[in-house]
């Protein structure tokens, strides 16, 4: 009786047919797990390949080539880790999904950084440590050591879900190296100390004025009694006041490069802005609001469009304040490596300006959604109109601190900013009388007070439980500085005994 091998052969067929594709899957798991870490070398080896070509035959070419990666690095690191302030407000309130957070952060950052990223890197270059003090060869190691230790510690840190300060990082590596190559007095104290009560500021400031800005949407939007009347009112006003205030800064502050503008005209271009925008927003405002129910499940929906426009803003704002924690020391090494000594009047090259713009978005885009959700979901519970305040509010403080040079911590500023809505919203509810009012009429209750106190107690329960989790990232700010110069000190120590 013959056998019926073409059965047998099929079943054999089909389990070869079932392992290869086991196989393809487990190795395209295994691709989408090493095409982050390949993308970012292949980033590192371009952006030595783009050094290259700018300082071929100089005597230092090898080191400024070297410095390029290295700044790379750090660069995507601060992608990674601190560019989820500026987008995980608006995740965290269900207003945008996290690709088109993603594409929005990436997008303007670079032009943040390459339109508005000099004047605070300047500051970083030239303002921490006495070039004067120090010899060139061995300026060349401090930026070096300052920009090892500050990667390597932010990379720790996003690994380990910790919204650190890129800019304590590599201050605190500044620093570290710097004492140790030439002593106290190379560091400029003076300068440091503004710098540190800047850090102290930034937080306070933001608080202040997202609490401002949520008090404003309160009193004149939220508790009326004709909510979607007042939007329609009072909403093209915020539009108009936020884009006339950004398009001021560009003129005046972003563009010195390219054509001086002076404040008044810069203000009067502003002032042009916002009374357009102002005026091109009522019937967009007026169209969205067609059909709405006279609830705040309806403003949340029309808030969406400003707290993208706020996300956006704000990438703009870090872009240009932060590009400098990693294009400073390499902008400072690029002049050791030729001799000179940085000083404030300095400009960093173009190039050196992209290499730090293109390395923040590539390493949000490849790292970034890990520490979006922490910020946006775990610290506290927001909705559009709060997310707006915290954006807008954490924007608005580091464009000043731009202006002025001053390289703040938009960490501190962005939580700040949450935690001045927090205090405000408890302070607002045991507090105002509109809100009481308008909870009566809806409520139909004749005593309120011990409901309010009731909801308060509440409150402060919940807020309680995330203050908690945000003394963990207290914790880790206090850690940060310290810890990036002594391991900065540890590697210049390396690295100076090697090479000089």
């Amino acid at each position: 009786m013959a056998k019926p091998r073409p059965r047998l052969e099929k079943l054999t067929l089909d389990k070869d047919l079932d392992k290869l594709s086991l196989a393809e899957e487990a190795s395209h798991h295994v691709m989408r797990r090493l095409a982050a870490p390949g993308l970012a070398l292949l980033f590192l080896l371009l952006s030595m390949a783009f050094a290259a070509t700018y300082v071929t035959g100089s005597s230092g070419a090898a080191i400024v080539v070297a410095a390029a990666a290295i700044a790379g690095y750090m660069a995507m690191n601060i992608g990674a880790n601190d560019v989820t302030n500026n987008v995980g407000a608006a995740v965290g309130a269900k207003a945008i999904t996290m690709a088109t957070a993603l594409g929005i952060a990436a997008v303007f950052e670079v032009a943040g950084a390459l339109i508005a990223g000099r004047k605070v890197t300047l500051t970083i270059e030239a303002g921490i440590v006495d070039g004067g003090l120090v010899d060139p060869s061995a300026l060349v190691w401090v930026m070096m050591a300052a920009l090892i230790s500050s990667a390597a510690w932010i990379n720790i840190a996003t690994y380990s879900r910790a919204p650190v300060s890129t800019t304590h990082s590599i201050i605190g590596g500044i620093v570290g190296a710097g004492m140790t190559a030439a002593g106290l007095s190379s560091v400029n104290w003076w300068a440091l100390a503004g710098i540190t009560a800047s850090w102290s500021i930034s937080p306070l400031f933001g608080g202040v004025i997202a609490a401002i800005f949520l008090a404003f949407l309160k009193e004149f939007i939220i508790y009326r009694e004709d909510k979607i009347g007042a939007a329609r009112r009072w909403m093209p006003v915020v539009l108009g006041v936020t884009a006339g205030a950004f398009t001021a800064y560009v003129a005046v502050f972003a563009l010195v490069h390219v054509a001086v503008i002076s404040l008044s005209s810069g203000l009067l271009i502003g002032l042009l802005t916002g009374m357009f925008c102002y005026v091109s927003s009522k019937p967009w405002i007026h169209r969205q609001s067609v059909g709405l129910d006279n609830r705040n499940q309806s403003l949340r929906k029309l808030f969406r469009m400003p707290l993208i426009f706020s996300a956006a803003l704000l990438s703009f704002a870090h872009g240009a304040n932060d590009v400098s924690n990693a294009i400073g020391p390499l902008s400072a090494i690029v002049s050791a490596a030729s001799g000179a000594v940085s000083t404030e009047g300095a400009r960093a090259p173009f190039w050196v300006l992209l290499i730090g713009a293109l390395g923040i978005s590539l390493g949000l885009l490849l790292y970034g959604p890990l520490l979006i959700r922490v910020v946006g979901e775990e610290i506290t519970r927001l909705n559009p109109m709060r997310a707006f305040c915290v954006a807008l509010a954490t924007a608005v403080t580091v464009l000043l601190a731009s202006a002025l040079g001053l390289p703040i911590s938009s960490t501190h500023t962005a939580v700040g900013a949450v935690f001045g809505v927090g205090f405000f919203r408890e302070w607002y509810t045991r507090h105002s009388r509109r809100r009481l009012e308008y909870v009566r009429q809806k409520t139909g209750q004749a005593d309120f007070m011990g409901s309010a106190e009731t909801n308060f107690a509440e409150v402060r329960r919940r807020r309680l439980v995330r203050r908690s989790h945000f003394l963990t990232i207290i914790a880790a700010w206090v850690i940060t500085v310290p810890a990036s110069a002594l391991l900065s000190a540890v590697v210049y120590l390396i690295l100076s005994g090697l090479f000089l």
